[in-house]
């Protein structure tokens, strides 16, 4: 879909209707940037927030879904197609291992278009409500665009059926956070311990933007069933990043001798 039928689409259909039906708040819209690229980093409650992010903020933004969504033959699979990129969204492989890898780099042209890129850094939905460890595909995709990370808690999001099994949110809440700087690292796409660190850093932010209970463990490993609710309990940290250490920045000109 062309820029200028997605916003016509949003000014005229979609951000009215989810303004006037689910009637979101928002917080802190100064801080997505006018122009340019970035990505917007969010927690995840329902699949609503996929709908009411970009209905909600100025910019054209766009979410990656899995791109077997984008696939189907017969009608029904070809409406949700053609919904799924009337509101923004982009195919992505999300299989695992190299495939996901490779489709997450993908997805990235949507930032050399100047455009905002919607991410959820825990991979899934949370099972349970709480903040769960971020996967560094996050921290990748920002140092390999060279853009800036905006981090966003979506707050009450959680669906339910309303009138006629409607799917509704009682009053939801985004609340949009400063840009995260990351530059200083540009160039380390391949180093583990400055991915985790960004990753960290990006769901400290989110996690201190929605008040949410944080767990140091992948929510899939969760939903998969790793866990007992007392090993959960164990992994329970004030804060994402707790007792690491920021990674030195390599300065231009260095050699391995320091000189």
């Amino acid at each position: 879909m062309s820029e200028i039928a997605y916003s016509l689409f949003k000014s005229l259909l979609f951000r009215p209707v989810i303004a006037g039906v689910w009637r979101p708040w928002v917080e802190g819209a100064e801080n997505i940037p006018a122009s340019g690229p970035a990505l917007v980093a969010s927690n995840h409650l329902s699949a609503g927030d996929t709908v009411a992010l970009p209905a909600m903020i100025p910019r054209r933004m766009v979410f990656p879904a899995k791109a077997e969504a984008f696939s189907g033959h017969d009608l029904k699979s070809k409406v949700v197609a053609w919904f799924l990129k009337a509101v923004g969204m982009h195919p992505m492989e999300r299989s695992g291992g190299r495939a996901s890898a490779e489709g997450l780099l993908e997805v990235a042209e949507v930032l050399d278009n100047g455009d905002l890129l919607g991410i959820y850094p825990e991979g899934t939905r949370s099972p349970d409500g709480r903040l769960y460890k971020g996967k560094t595909g996050v921290a990748r995709l920002a140092l390999h665009a060279g853009v800036p990370v905006i981090p966003v808690a979506m707050i009450n999001s959680q669906l339910h059926k309303g009138l006629f099994g409607i799917p509704m949110m009682r009053r939801a809440g985004i609340r949009i956070g400063r840009p995260l700087d990351f530059s200083e690292y540009a160039g380390r796409t391949n180093d583990r311990e400055v991915l985790r660190w960004i990753t960290d850093r990006v769901m400290a932010a989110i996690d201190e933007l929605s008040g949410q209970e944080y767990v140091d463990v992948y929510g899939t490993s969760v939903k998969s069933g790793n866990f007992t609710p007392e090993q959960l309990a164990e992994k329970v940290l004030a804060r994402p990043g707790l007792g690491s250490t920021k990674p030195p920045v390599e300065l231009p000109g260095a050699t391995d001798d320091g000189s």
